[in-house]
């Protein structure tokens, strides 16, 4: 059977080609391979879900209780032998693909495997990062309960809240005025078509730019691996053995996960009322609402007699878009004119890791931030801290790294 299939497609030259491509041997490479089987395992769970789920706000009567017609849909989904499994499984491994995502990108950042010439992957990488971040925002909503109906209506308000084009963007993206009778229908048209086919297509094209270029390889091969070589393992049999094991993993930890932390009880919020509960966005949104808390109230800056720029517009956007902004151009600021094929030792850039650490400390104050009503902290404290913190982690690790490199 092979004889017959290797002599129309030409197995053996494929196989030679691509299958003895070789790969670096380190644990921090599969932070990538994480968060595409999480990927993967979103599609096949969402189409399970979505055999069931009805993308209406439509009010039905069931029991003598009226709810609209999507947050029925989800009850009775959970009422399925594995359908409650299912929708927390579906629910962790968005939020195990958001946080792979980050760590493969602090993983480059600090390697300063984002130069030349892997800038093009370094900007696929913040896209793909985007892209999660709004298939997470867009799959929130459709639930319908009490919870993400305020939490997309936010999202919405602060759409809405940019002068001159944000109340005919907002209105286009949701379909209306949220919640709109269109609302959870175009919502769903994001979460499972529009973004699902392009995060795929973003994915090819990382690991096509990334087969064509190479990995780069950890500092200590070398001196060990010949130049323009790799020191690894073949793509198969030993990487895809790997690779199955990591897969199979993240599986048992995502049903590990949903049945011991279960997440977004409907039940417990109930369906939408005109109560407004008290809502906290996920981890990955948390430090923009820490930035909206941070900004003063006072921070109108009027544009024209009707339109002005709002504290949640300066904080839920502007101020958001131009620290991804900054991230996205780390290798025009890092810029390096030969290429750099191997993992650049902290010592050799102490400013650059410096100030990724300097970040990492800043996206944790502002995350501590979303939380402090509840920490009893007040607002003044947090702008402190927000600005001090940070700068306390950059002198640290330039302190560490140049003693470090003394001692060397």
């Amino acid at each position: 059977m092979y004889d017959w299939i290797n002599e129309r497609l030409d197995l053996d030259r494929f196989k030679d080609k691509y299958l003895t491509k070789v790969f670096p041997v380190h644990p921090t490479y599969f932070f990538g391979e994480i968060a595409l089987f999480s990927f993967v395992i979103l599609v096949l769970t969402g189409i399970y879900l979505l055999f069931s789920y009805v993308p209406s706000s439509e009010i039905i009567k069931v029991g003598g209780k009226k709810m609209p017609a999507a947050y029925h849909s989800i009850l009775m989904i959970n009422a399925q032998p594995l359908g409650l499994m299912m929708r927390y499984v579906h629910h962790w491994a968005a939020h195990i693909m958001i946080a792979a995502v980050m760590l493969h990108m602090a993983r480059v950042f600090f390697s300063g495997s984002f130069k030349k010439p892997r800038e093009i992957n370094w900007f696929i990488g913040m896209i793909l990062l985007t892209l999660a971040i709004l298939a997470g925002f867009t799959g929130y909503s459709l639930p319908f309960d009490a919870l993400s109906t305020v939490a997309t209506g936010i999202g919405y308000e602060i759409a809405n809240s940019v002068p001159y084009i944000g109340n005919a963007v907002a209105k286009f993206v949701f379909a209306g005025k949220f919640p709109a009778p269109g609302s959870l229908q175009r919502l769903l048209m994001y979460h499972v078509v529009l973004l699902p086919a392009i995060i795929a297509a973003v994915i090819g094209i990382h690991m096509a730019i990334m087969v064509k270029q190479k990995h780069t390889q950890p500092y200590k091969n070398k001196d060990i691996a010949k130049s323009g070589k790799i020191l690894g393992i073949p793509l198969y049999p030993q990487q895809m053995s790997l690779m199955m094991f990591v897969f199979f993993f993240v599986f048992a930890v995502l049903f590990f996960l949903s049945a011991f932390l279960p997440v977004h009880n409907v039940e417990y919020f109930g369906p939408p009322t005109l109560q407004t509960p008290m809502v906290k966005p996920d981890w990955y949104l948390l430090w923009i609402f820490g930035i909206i808390k941070l900004i003063p109230g006072t921070w109108n800056i009027p544009l024209s007699a009707t339109a002005s720029i709002s504290p949640e517009v300066i904080g839920g956007l502007i101020l958001p878009s131009i620290i991804m902004l900054i991230i996205a151009i780390v290798p025009f600021l890092s810029y390096s004119k030969e290429s750099v094929d191997y993992w650049e030792p902290a010592s050799l850039r102490p400013i650059g890791t410096s100030l990724g650490v300097s970040f990492i400390v800043m996206f944790i104050a502002l995350s501590v931030t979303g939380y402090q009503a509840e920490l009893n902290i007040p607002i003044s404290i947090c702008r402190i801290y927000t600005i001090v913190l940070p700068a306390i982690g950059f002198f640290t690790s330039y302190y560490l790294i140049k003693i470090k490199s003394i001692k060397k």
